[in-house]
């Protein structure tokens, strides 16, 4: 059995700088862990940190070695949010600087909803649910 199943996000040098921007926009979250690479041309850049956003854990680093590929919106942060206000909010953080994939509207399967990938190229669905009978 799985001991510990994890959202693992790997950027190109902004790992700290997104994970401290993500942890300030949602409550309850937290910066758990972070070790720095001591040396070399990855000196001062995340080697390996853990998070939470809303009591769920996160890990992330910074790539020792380029890759030839990123993100993708294929795979994507889903946020809940409690309020209109909220989803405003976050919609607004998180598309400042990114891409707006789909813009805040009511497509029908929930009262609001907006996709984005953000200035770091992390894919988030933002949706406000139908109220609960």
């Amino acid at each position: 059995m799985a001991r510990k199943i994890r959202t693992h996000l790997m950027f190109d040098g902004t790992a700290d700088e997104a994970m401290r921007f993500y942890v300030g926009l949602f409550p309850e979250s937290d910066i758990l862990d972070v070790a720095y690479y001591k040396d070399g041309e990855n000196r001062g850049k995340v080697a390996q940190a853990s998070f939470t956003l809303n009591g769920r854990e996160f890990i992330c680093i910074d790539t020792p070695v380029k890759h030839n590929f990123t993100f993708t919106p294929a795979t994507s942060i889903f946020v809940d949010c409690e309020s209109m206000q909220e989803l405003e909010r976050v919609f607004g953080a998180l598309s400042k600087g990114g891409q707006v994939l789909m813009p805040l509207d009511d497509y029908g399967f929930s009262r609001k909803f907006g996709w984005i990938s953000d200035r770091f190229g992390v894919s988030w669905q933002v949706n406000l649910p139908h109220e609960q009978a």
